[in-house]
């Protein structure tokens, strides 16, 4: 609301600004009608919007999430917002996000892409891409990545190894307070950097740092009140701070990429690839050769290809592993049964990821930290390939639709205590591991995250190896009580900035 008020505010401060409030407002009155249902009755139901600035005014833009869930309370499970002149269909609860996503994969399958987000990947990639360059760019990376072990015991061996990177780290720290959010981003970006590159990166090494850092910073920034401002009316603030950092954090990465890429290329042979690009140029080759018109193996696509994969591979692993930690010292007597059961169950032995199924106490946590993590609350905008009547409500092609994930994680008919960390959520009666349905952090249909079960396993491993090794704490002075769980303003979910102590306990 404060961002509003400043913008308006800044209209009203010189005669030139007052003239120009004046067309804003003569603007708003013209377009007023485009907001008057044109289908009464027919279409979701939702808060009246105001001309050209739809329902802003009622939205909390740093964190959308909360108010659209409230709205969802008085709407019903699929209502309609709009987001400055920009129409949203909302989808909320675990059955109605389920069925959308699911039984209507085809229908609701496409991605909208706001403003930032075309400039940032001009259309190319994997996660903001539409139509047969979508679909073939998926297909290639999927294959790919299970080609490289994702899933199975080829990847596994690689996050053991980056454990013991992982745990040198934070050693150095030799029990005193830090900050878990570079150790946990630089592991999880290396088990994607050993996939798309053939290598993992040293911690120290200068450019992998800054490649984290600018993943990170604009993940961030995107979920800004500002961006969210920008992606509304994209051609009145495109002067705006972070759109411009953003914007010069993509162009340094593309350079970083371009010369990683270049150096695989200068070594490369075809008939052993190393990883992902790897085998990217190598089929761009075979489609040169050929010569196929309109290939999808371009260099923007290997770019942005790339540039997807790392940032989806870095933030959401580092995130749910730093709610986890923090998680643990929050919560110190669920960290004892974590604990209790390791070593119980496995010694002073590397974990495996087919010691899962006898730790059914640690894999409740690790699943309980995902849900109340909460990583990707909005998921990330879908659009509806065509016209479809949907719970009873007519949509058109082309409509802007939020999956409402924040609503299925928490939905009140399908978790006990929806807001409270609780892993007996994940356990039956007699202790055991059990699957709930409701449980999408991941989202779900062709849009689900191609990368899960390289995340499944990344958190599993990163997790119980870490909590073998230390004993996590809040720095001396703080009380369990004190850590705080209020997550950062970002796209995705970050704890706010925090420190712990690691404790060895050799």
């Amino acid at each position: 609301m404060a961002v509003v008020e400043d913008l308006v505010l800044s209209l009203v401060s010189s005669p030139t600004a007052l003239l120009g409030a004046a067309v804003v407002l003569l603007v708003l009155c013209l377009v007023s009608s485009s907001f008057s249902p044109g289908e009464a009755g027919k279409g979701p139901p939702g808060p009246r919007p105001l001309p050209l600035l739809g329902n802003m005014l009622q939205l909390d833009l740093k964190r959308p999430y909360r108010t659209l869930c409230e709205l969802s309370e008085k709407y019903g499970s699929v209502f309609t917002v709009y987001f400055g002149p920009d129409k949203v269909v909302v989808l909320s609860g675990y059955k109605v996000v389920k069925e959308a996503l699911v039984s209507f994969s085809e229908e609701f399958g496409d991605r909208y892409i706001p403003p930032i987000f075309y400039e940032m990947n001009q259309g190319h990639g994997i996660i903001f891409s539409n139509g047969e360059s979508w679909k073939e760019m998926r297909r290639f990376a999927l294959s790919t990545l299970r080609d490289f072990g994702m899933g199975r015991r080829g990847i596994e061996d690689k996050i053991v190894e980056e454990c013991k990177f992982l745990i040198q780290m934070l050693e150095e720290h030799k029990g005193k307070p830090f900050d878990t959010a570079n150790p946990l981003n630089y592991a999880t970006s290396n088990i994607i950097s050993a996939i798309v590159f053939g290598s993992r990166f040293e911690y120290n090494d200068p450019q992998f740092q800054n490649l984290v850092r600018r993943t990170n910073e604009s993940i961030r920034y995107s979920g800004t009140a500002s961006i969210q401002i920008y992606n509304m009316f994209p051609r009145l603030v495109g002067w705006i701070r972070n759109r411009k950092l953003i914007l010069q954090n993509v162009q340094s990465s593309i350079r970083d990429v371009k010369e990683l890429i270049k150096q695989l290329r200068e070594t490369l042979n075809p008939n052993s690839c190393r990883g992902l690009v790897d085998c990217f140029l190598v089929r761009k080759q075979k489609e040169e050769d050929s010569c196929v018109m309109d290939t999808h193996y371009n260099e923007n696509n290997l770019f942005f290809t790339i540039t997807n994969l790392f940032a989806a591979g870095t933030d959401t692993s580092a995130s749910t592993l730093r709610w986890g930690l923090l998680l643990m010292a929050k919560y110190p007597h669920l960290q004892d049964k974590v604990q209790e059961e390791l070593s119980r169950v496995i010694g002073g032995r590397q974990v495996r990821v087919e010691d899962r199924k006898n730790l059914p106490y640690t894999d409740a946590v690790v699943h309980e930290t995902q849900r109340l993590a909460n990583i990707a609350p909005m998921s990330l905008p879908h659009k509806t390939s065509r016209d479809v009547t949907f719970q009873g409500y007519f949509i058109k092609a082309g409509t802007t639709v939020f999956p409402l994930l924040t609503s299925v994680l928490y939905d009140k008919s399908e978790w006990a205590s929806p807001h409270t960390f609780n892993p007996s959520h994940f356990l039956d009666a007699e202790g055991k591991f059990t699957k709930r349905d409701a449980f999408m952090p991941f989202s779900s249909g062709r849009r689900m995250c191609l990368g899960e079960s390289l995340a499944r396993m990344e958190l599993f491993l990163f997790f119980t190896s870490l909590l073998q090794h230390f004993r996590f704490t809040p720095p001396p002075g703080v009380t369990e009580d004190e850590l705080d769980l209020m997550p950062a303003v970002g796209l995705t979910l970050n704890p706010s900035p925090h420190e712990l102590c690691a404790v060895s306990r050799q």
